[in-house]
């Protein structure tokens, strides 16, 4: 699942020039469970009100390295008709965040970690919680008030949790992509 892709391609070939699309990139700690489904939410989230961007997701420790998402993030996701491609989780990296236009932490402590390891890629990148896209934390600065908790730990009604918090931000990022693509 490296690559939740709204569209097939990462560019796409106009008359008169390329189009760059929006790359997003989701971060939780082991890229199985949160992160995952954030990037499976927003890239259908995004294809459906037709914004083409590339997504996809990291995690910010390497121990999962490799491990398919956990299959209650994917029963969560299905549950809701939700398609779950094939996903190997891998390490963020500072390569990876100097080439992607947002990069959305599902904690404080992802944020803090994400900025970093931005500040040894030497490159301005734009990192932001994800609820800070929910319309009930509109305005609130990073903090672990906007956590969403990492259910790997708990049962079956944390999964269902961490998904309604990351579909509560859908609708932001696809604001954000929308007004990226006009900022262009």
């Amino acid at each position: 699942m490296g690559r939740g892709v709204a569209v097939p391609h990462a560019m796409r070939k106009t008359r008169q020039s390329e189009v760059r699309l929006p790359r997003i990139m989701v971060v939780c700690t082991g890229n199985i469970c949160r992160s995952p489904m954030g990037q499976v939410v927003f890239a259908r989230a995004l294809a459906r009100a037709g914004v083409p961007a590339i997504v996809e997701s990291a995690g910010t420790s390497d121990e999962e390295a490799g491990h398919p998402i956990d299959l209650r993030a994917r029963d969560a996701l299905e549950e809701r008709d939700y398609e779950v491609p094939e996903h190997g989780a891998r390490l963020v990296t500072a390569g990876d965040l100097a080439e992607r236009d947002l990069v959305l932490a599902m904690t404080h402590g992802h944020f803090r970690s994400l900025e970093r390891l931005a500040a040894r890629s030497g490159a301005a990148i734009e990192i932001r919680m994800v609820r800070e896209f929910d319309p009930a934390f509109a305005g609130q600065v990073p903090s672990p008030r906007l956590d969403i908790d990492d259910p790997w730990w708990g049962t079956r009604p944390d999964f269902i949790q961490a998904l309604d918090e990351i579909e509560a931000a859908a609708a932001g990022i696809v604001a954000w992509a929308r007004a990226w693509r006009l900022r262009g």
